[in-house]
């Protein structure tokens, strides 16, 4: 496997860290929108491997620097990096992927990538601030300026970066990226439903998570708006420490009130916006792809 390679290192537990995160599966979502993106013109695979290889290892990073945050023990159905190794080590593997992610967009003479890459990490990283500054406070304006920093930046730039990688058009840039954003913003929402909704073996880490830690989603949101137990819910919102029973009161005052609903309403409009950004890209059977991956967003259970 590429990724494999691109992280051996001499130090050997940078190397089986590493290893162990990519072990775990995941969805790959981020090259995979590369390399969709780069059929809308000249699909050439040796030019887009090194970008999207740096596109997975920034994903890869940010989720070893959340586990750290977050003080998560299970990530994608496995023990997290920093339940076995320790928080030192998560963030430094961490570090070492980003900086890995670096050396492989340097290899491209465009200097449009490793800038749209660079800003992108940059709001990455803001939007992490934003949510631990946000912790306990159910705004929504906060929610969306979260997850477009976290989720929606990388996967617009991914799309984006994957025409750029391979000489597309400069004319398809901005509805790439557009129907990344808005689909990022879907996932994003929707991810966070099942957080409330999810068989937990088929999301690969404990339900309500988000809840655990403080986090504010837009369907804990919704329900402090609509539930008639909306205070009791404010009320475990607020505790720094919650049992597993303040948890599964929340999780039902949620389900039961709508919130799960209509936060997919919501996603299902950003997949119309995605959908919609394809009307100017060029009529080849990738654009029915990229429609079918919308789609696909809203009905997900993993």
């Amino acid at each position: 496997m590429e990724l494999e390679k691109v992280v051996e290192s001499p130090q050997v537990l940078l190397a089986e860290t590493s290893r162990h995160l990519l072990q775990a599966g995941g969805k790959r979502l981020r090259p995979a929108f590369a390399l969709l993106a780069a059929k809308m013109f000249r699909y050439d695979l040796q030019k887009l491997l090194p970008l999207a290889m740096a596109l997975e290892l920034i994903h890869m990073a940010t989720l070893l620097h959340d586990d750290v945050v977050d003080a998560a023990d299970k990530r994608r159905g496995r023990p997290t990096v920093r339940s076995i190794w320790g928080n030192k080590v998560s963030t430094h593997t961490g570090d070492f992927l980003f900086a890995k992610a670096l050396t492989l967009v340097a290899e491209y003479e465009n200097p449009m990538i490793a800038q749209v890459l660079a800003q992108t990490c940059v709001s990455m990283s803001e939007g992490e601030l934003i949510q631990m500054s946000g912790k306990y406070k159910p705004d929504l304006r906060n929610y969306l300026r979260r997850i477009r920093c976290k989720t929606a930046l990388l996967i617009a730039a991914s799309c984006k970066l994957g025409a750029v990688a391979t000489g597309a058009p400069p004319s398809i840039y901005l509805p790439l990226w557009r129907y990344g954003y808005f689909l990022g913003m879907a996932f994003q929402i929707t991810d966070d439903v099942l957080d409330i909704v999810a068989d937990e073996r088929k999301l690969g880490k404990p339900v309500g998570g988000d809840l655990r830690e403080g986090v504010i989603t837009l369907p804990v949101i919704l329900a402090l708006r609509e539930s008639p137990h909306a205070r009791y819910l404010e009320e475990i919102i607020q505790k720094r420490t919650k049992s597993d029973r303040d948890i599964a009161e929340a999780i039902n005052i949620v389900r039961n009130c709508g919130a799960t609903e209509k936060s997919l309403d919501i996603a299902d409009r950003y997949i119309r916006n995605a959908i919609r950004e394809l009307q100017s890209l060029p009529d080849i059977p990738t654009k029915n792809t990229l429609q079918y991956i919308a789609e696909f967003i809203k009905v997900r259970s993993f």
